[in-house]
């Protein structure tokens, strides 16, 4: 068990695989799955787990183009720059990043045609948004 807690492996179970059932988890942490339910609860009353989602693989998307965008805003209209980017259905996930970029965004869409029409529609005339630099993801190797 490495010194981690219950519910840090209740955590880790789900984070390696989202769709584990109750009985999974509890087996892999060595607890009930009364006890899972009562973590994963929790953790998810905290704030830890935010949602559930699915790993893609973008080259098997025949229909669907995803891009990480790289976003900067005015540090003034910081915090009206997320709520407007949160807003937006095409965008599947926002990070803060301390990374080139000061937003991190996954815009998705049926193709790059428009996934660059949300960038340069959508967040590009967001208030406060100072520029946009799209990624597009090719293959899903890991």
């Amino acid at each position: 068990m490495s010194g981690e807690s219950t519910k840090e492996l209740v955590l880790r179970a789900l984070e390696e695989d989202a769709q584990a059932s109750y009985g999974d988890i509890a087996e892999r942490a060595d607890v009930s799955k009364p006890t899972v339910r009562k973590y994963i609860k929790e953790l998810e009353a905290d704030g830890v787990i935010v949602g559930y989602s699915a790993d893609v693989d973008p080259k098997k998307l025949s229909s669907r183009s995803i891009a990480l965008v790289g976003i900067e805003a005015e540090s003034e209209q910081f915090v009206e720059v997320t709520e407007a980017l949160k807003a937006l259905p095409p965008v599947e996930a926002l990070f803060a990043s301390s990374g080139d970029h000061m937003l991190m965004a996954e815009v998705r869409g049926r193709d790059g045609t428009e996934v660059g029409a949300v960038i340069r529609s959508d967040i590009l005339t967001i208030d406060g948004v100072t520029a946009a630099h799209p990624c597009f993801l090719q293959e899903r190797l890991k």
